[in-house]
């Protein structure tokens, strides 16, 4: 089931795969990426995507797009804008995709092995929020490969996380 929110300048299309069951409601998770598309900048007005699966998909998601053996917990899909391409009127941009295993985020938060690093106690909500958050601002062009991009990332996220 697909279903389109509208948030701001934002068009957030949820995707809940069959047997899926989000501890968040869609209105929560389209409140969540479009709070990190605004701190990260993005722009506006646009599309984004966000899929809510399993640890089936994101694992054959991982090996095919990075070449990684098992599931991961969200993968981000951004979409260059193509300055060659003008859109028709009246459509917007689309940023990119998220994809989430709803799965791997419940067994994260249950084991205590949430925060993205692994040793943050709190609710599956929680730990859905903070992977929505991280894949919205991959898709707006942030990263943590290196320590300074991932000290600004991870404060970036708790800040919105704060104020979710």
């Amino acid at each position: 089931m697909t279903r389109a929110l509208y948030v701001g300048p934002w068009r957030v299309d949820i995707t809940v795969r069959p047997g899926v069951v989000s501890p968040v409601p869609a209105a929560g998770l389209a409140r969540v990426i479009t709070a990190a598309l605004e701190a990260a900048g993005a722009t506006s007005p646009a599309s984004i995507g966000l899929i809510l699966s399993d640890d089936d998909e994101l694992a054959e998601l991982n090996a095919a797009h990075l070449g990684v053996d098992g599931p991961t917990d969200v993968l981000s899909f951004p979409l260059a804008p193509s300055p060659e391409f003008a859109l028709p009127p009246g459509r917007r941009p689309q940023l990119g995709d998220i994809v989430v295993s709803v799965e791997r985020a419940i067994e994260q938060a249950e084991a205590g092995r949430g925060g993205q690093t692994g040793d943050v106690r709190w609710s599956a909500a929680d730990e859905l929020r903070l992977l929505v958050t991280h894949g919205t601002l991959h898709v707006c062009g942030l990263d943590h490969a290196e320590p300074a991009e991932e000290a600004a990332m991870r404060a970036l996220e708790r800040r919105l996380l704060a104020s979710a």
